[in-house]
């Protein structure tokens, strides 16, 4: 196991994944970055998996984006995965829900690595910061269109024309992360959040996943096509009849997965 990334699979289908980097604030080199994509691969293929908590190690930092000293050794462009982008996580289209479970600063890659989740559970101290044109840079792993998608376009405009900071206490006004939590409830919050949502069943819960992500990247003629077709995969799964059965008889389902 790569100790600078750390992999546990949690009952009921849940996978923690830490940043374990504390002394450089969980900052993303190279091997850290490719342990990563590994584990990103590993959760979309392993169909016990439904949903997936990224963490920090520490309650400094959840992550400072890409680690300074590689990318000073000339070797800074391999912190990107191909395609997928930083850590396999920015670029790739995944199937299984993603919660960022944010303690203290989210620095430049690491609001993106956030941002690139589905939710995000946040300390009330932490902060998010895409600080790049302060550096002559452009938040460019997915930052400038997903903060213009997430929260109001002129607020996000500000924050990224400015690199300013922004606290939890007004990123959840803005509706940029769902809970704002002391320090010490994060990890359990975000916990009981994926639970929450890997109790249900795991192929509505990806085709909702995926047109929602899509939702204000294509308009309602193609949203309607995709939902349709969603809805005709999802009533020839067993996991239909499985509810249905369940629902009659009052009990929990024990869903399939297919």
């Amino acid at each position: 196991m790569n100790e600078e990334v750390i992999y546990q699979d949690l009952q009921g289908g849940i996978a923690l994944i830490t940043l374990n980097r504390p002394n450089k604030r969980n900052a993303l080199n190279v091997s850290a970055s490719r342990a990563l994509a590994h584990m990103v691969e590993k959760t979309e293929t392993n169909p016990d998996i439904r949903v997936v908590v990224l963490t920090g190690s520490g309650p400094l930092a959840f992550c400072a984006g890409a680690d300074l000293d590689d990318i000073a050794a000339g070797i800074g462009e391999q912190i990107a995965i191909n395609e997928a982008g930083m850590g396999g996580l920015i670029h790739t289209n995944r199937r299984k829900p993603w919660i960022a479970a944010v303690r203290g600063a989210a620095l430049g890659g690491g609001t993106e690595l956030a941002l690139a989740c589905d939710l995000i559970v946040a300390s009330k101290n932490a902060t998010f910061t895409l600080p790049e044109v302060k550096r002559g840079l452009i938040a460019g792993a997915g930052g400038i269109y997903r903060l213009i998608r997430r929260i109001a376009p002129a607020i996000a405009m500000e924050l990224l024309l400015t690199g300013n900071r922004l606290e939890a206490d007004r990123a959840k006004a803005l509706g940029l992360i769902n809970h704002a939590v002391d320090d010490e409830h994060v990890l359990e919050t975000a916990l009981q959040l994926a639970r929450q949502i890997a109790a249900n069943a795991p192929l509505a819960v990806q085709e909702t996943l995926m047109i929602a992500r899509q939702t204000l990247a294509f308009g309602e003629a193609k949203l309607r096509v995709d939902v349709e077709a969603a809805g005709l995969r999802l009533q020839t799964s067993e996991d239909v009849q499985i509810g249905v059965r369940a629902f009659h008889e009052k009990r929990t389902p024990e869903w399939k997965g297919r």
